[in-house]
């Protein structure tokens, strides 16, 4: 079986901000048509590009889940985010 596919930006997009405004627009459609109350988000700690895009998209950063993926032969830390309703912009 193979894993699952990852969503990645394509080289040329990276550092244009086009995957914070990917997360932000999905969140508020999120929130916009479903009952949806939280949000969440993870990435590997070593990932800081996508810490940063989830923070400007308007996540936040609640800790880090220790050994929570097995990768390439071994376990890696992730950082998981959150976006609550009310915490949104806009609110409610």
């Amino acid at each position: 079986m193979l894993p699952p596919a990852r969503p990645s930006l394509v080289p040329a997009a990276h550092g244009r901000g086009i995957g914070t405004q990917a997360q932000r627009l999905l969140a508020e459609y999120l929130f916009d048509h479903t009952r949806a109350e939280r949000l969440q988000a993870w990435t590997d700690c070593a990932n800081l590009a996508e810490q940063r895009a989830l923070e400007k998209a308007g996540f936040v950063r609640e800790g880090v889940l220790r050994s929570a993926q097995w990768r390439g032969g071994q376990w890696h830390d992730q950082v998981i985010f959150s976006m609550l309703r009310a915490e949104r912009s806009g609110g409610s």
